[in-house]
């Protein structure tokens, strides 16, 4: 009887729970790869994830952001269908994955990096590679070519006879994402590919995700990097329990741009300080010759600011909007819940 819900997959190397005996592809009569209606989990008394709705296309890079305690290793736990949910419901690839049918088809068009990689470590990259395609019931041609692209797109081909016992902890992350596309997953879900790597091996395995992009496949990943997510993502989830946002990056970060200004003046002093001020318009930052100024209404507030100034003798060099960063914007929507 294959197991549908059991212990953290992530340990050791029991990915049995998660690979089944079914070849599956993709049904083709889905509007979304990935899609989630009011997901709850609970542990107990615990809320670990909370009413959680959102939908990834398929060919989207879907990236599901949040702070430590959000709930985003619950979420993959769930959408791979390793713990049940407690309410709500999701399919994956159109298949549901509460029903015994579903769960164990989803699975199969399914590519998981787990944040524990969980390989043999007496066996080499190949050897965990061969055995993880038997599991997946995947053809050998299949397989052997997969292992040749993938290790050789991440810098291992030369090294794939060793032991990954011997392996450093980027070497065997990136065998953990060849594991997850050997068996040519429609959907490929990562937990936190990059945590805890050096910059060498984040690049090549940012690079890669880039590259699989371009291949027009599905992909989720949590990630705390925001600069791996603004570069790789397509789509932001911001997870806090519950979802707070969902929108492409430069979306968020527009939607917190245009109400503060940069004021570049030849001096700055109290009388310009007090006229300013005086508007009542916003936070108001001096940094060296600059005033930074919050604004309700960029276009109308601004020439307000400029004249103020000028009547104080203030004599101004530039006037900037100031853009702000998608890590900007996720800790004031994080900060705001």
């Amino acid at each position: 009887m294959t197991k549908i819900y059991g212990h953290n997959s992530t340990n050791s190397h029991h990915l049995y729970e998660f690979i089944c005996p079914i070849v599956i592809r993709w049904s083709g009569k889905m509007s979304f790869a990935i899609d989630v209606q009011h997901l709850t989990k609970k542990f107990h008394s615990t809320l670990a994830v909370d009413n959680l709705t959102f939908q990834v296309g398929k060919g989207e890079v879907f990236g599901l952001l949040g702070p430590n305690g959000a709930g985003k290793t619950t979420t993959v736990r769930m959408l791979c269908c390793l713990i049940p949910p407690t309410e709500g419901s999701a399919s994956i690839g159109g298949y549901d994955i509460s029903s015994i049918e579903g769960s164990m088809k989803a699975r199969k068009i399914i590519g998981l990096v787990p944040d524990n990689v969980g390989l043999y470590d007496t066996l080499s990259a190949v050897e965990n590679l061969q055995f993880y395609g038997k599991m997946y019931e995947a053809p050998d041609q299949l397989v052997n070519n997969n292992i040749e692209k993938y290790l050789k797109m991440l810098d291992l081909w030369e090294k794939r006879n060793q032991s990954v016992g011997t392996y450093s902890k980027g070497m065997r992350q990136k065998v953990a994402v060849a594991r997850a596309l050997i068996h040519d997953p429609e959907i490929l879900i990562m937990d936190e590919p990059t945590a805890n790597l050096d910059p060498e091996a984040s690049r090549t395995i940012r690079d890669f995700i880039i590259e699989l992009k371009k291949e027009n496949r599905t992909i989720m990943l949590n990630t705390h990097n925001l600069d791996e997510a603004q570069r790789i993502c397509t789509k932001i989830g911001v997870l806090k329990t519950h979802m707070i946002t969902v929108d492409t990056p430069g979306n968020l970060q527009r939607s917190f741009s245009g109400s503060r200004i940069s004021i570049k003046l030849a001096d700055i002093n109290a009388q310009i300080l007090q006229a300013v001020k005086a508007l009542n318009l916003g936070n108001i930052f001096q940094d060296s010759g600059t005033l930074l100024i919050d604004l309700a209404d960029i276009d109308k507030d601004t020439p307000v600011v400029v004249n103020a100034i000028s009547a104080a003798g203030g004599k101004i060099k530039s006037v900037n909007e100031v853009k702000m960063s998608l890590e900007e914007a996720y800790f004031k929507l994080v900060g705001e819940e």
